[in-house]
């Protein structure tokens, strides 16, 4: 989500690449304000795409599912080819094994996968040439890109050039006041397609209005699903699938989902309060068993209507600093404004290899931080 306050526009290539070695567990985290001159690298040295030295001596350890194994902040404030790096909503792994990563102003931009340094970009535009809002980013098993803008909402699919193709269907009741029930801001903030692209879900930030929560206190946001169908083409493929409740935690709103190849997917929940900073937190959610909510008026919508399943899988407040730097007060230096998520390949014991965005807004305050995760979902 776009932070609506004013923001400054740094376009220098000021670089704190940050710990790139991964700090061993119980380095002092760095205090607000620029990075100290031992952390500074420059941008050829690219983030370290090896497990660090946290993860090594078990420092590195969110909880017993989660483990950080490295950040790099070489992209924070930089440009490539005119393109400003940074206001980074989305991440999804390309058909060509690199990173696609999307610019809320409107621009896909590629991340070579071992130094995520960028290789190539391309300009978004609407129906009528104007940029997009663009939030959420799933890339196609043929190498199309589909993009969420939280502005009507909309899911719209690109060729490789960043040409439109085409829009999605989408419910009446998603769109945002007076012509739905959603709120300005709080729409289609994540989007994944399942591996092997049978099913795309979009995530909502935040609640509609007449909405309500669960039993314990936990608003019900809504997620749209679509399937696609075999022998047809272009957005003629996808039809409107199950729509479904998801119970966020009080105070939070969803930031970013990918999904998993068993139906089930990692949300990613973050929630700002000024003065102390972000909380992000990473779930696994099943919504085998959840009910079909497109036709639900108001959530929660009687006893008989079950939302998605959730287990928290990692506080990543509770993840050690690695000695990273913060331009604003955090409870954890660590973190900043993440808005964007990947599975990018998988470790050993079935575990998965994730890598997370911030959005740096384009703001001082703010960093575009990479961090390498390893994730361990578990079973049903």
């Amino acid at each position: 989500m776009r932070v609506r306050s004013a923001v400054v526009r740094a376009t220098a290539a000021v670089l704190a690449a940050g710990c790139l070695t991964a700090c061993a567990e119980g380095s002092p985290p760095a205090a607000s304000g620029p990075a100290a001159p031992e952390a500074a690298r420059s941008a050829a040295s690219g983030p370290v795409t090896s497990a660090g030295s946290a993860r090594a001596h078990g420092g590195g350890r969110c909880s017993p599912a989660v483990s950080v194994d490295r950040y790099s902040d070489a992209l924070d404030k930089t440009t490539f080819h005119g393109t400003f790096v940074g206001n980074l909503s989305a991440l999804a792994r390309d058909t060509d094994g690199s990173i696609a990563t999307l610019s809320d102003r409107s621009a896909l931009i590629g991340l070579d996968a071992k130094s995520n340094r960028p290789v190539r970009t391309a300009p978004l535009a609407d129906e009528k040439g104007a940029a997009l809002d663009a939030e959420g980013l799933a890339v196609e098993p043929g190498g199309g890109y589909l993009v969420s803008s939280e502005t009507e909402p909309s899911v719209r699919r690109y060729d490789r050039s960043g040409t439109l193709l085409g829009r999605l269907p989408l419910p009446g009741a998603l769109r945002v006041a007076p012509a739905g029930r959603a709120q300005a801001n709080q729409t289609f903030e994540g989007l994944a397609l399942r591996p092997g692209g049978g099913t795309l879900t979009a995530s909502m930030e935040g609640q509609l209005t007449g909405d309500g929560k669960d039993a314990a206190g936990r608003p019900l946001l809504r997620f749209q699903t679509w399937q696609r169908r075999g022998g047809r083409s272009g957005s003629a493929a996808y039809r409107l699938g199950t729509q479904y409740a998801y119970p966020v935690d009080a105070g939070l709103g969803v930031s970013e989902i990918a999904a998993l190849p068993d139906g089930r997917l990692l949300v990613l929940e973050r929630g700002f309060t000024a003065g102390v900073g972000n909380t992000v937190r990473l779930y696994l959610a099943d919504p085998s068993r959840a009910s079909d909510v497109g036709g639900v008026a108001g959530l929660p919508g009687g006893e008989a209507v079950r939302p998605a399943r959730k287990k928290l899988l990692a506080d990543l407040g509770a993840c050690p600093s690695l000695g990273a730097p913060a331009h604003q007060p955090q409870a954890n230096p660590l973190l900043d404004n993440i808005e964007g998520m990947a599975v990018t390949g998988r470790a050993p014991g079935g575990r998965l290899r994730l890598l997370l965005v911030s959005d740096d807004n384009e703001s001082p305050k703010q960093i575009t931080r990479l961090y390498g995760l390893t994730v361990r979902p578990g079973g049903r």
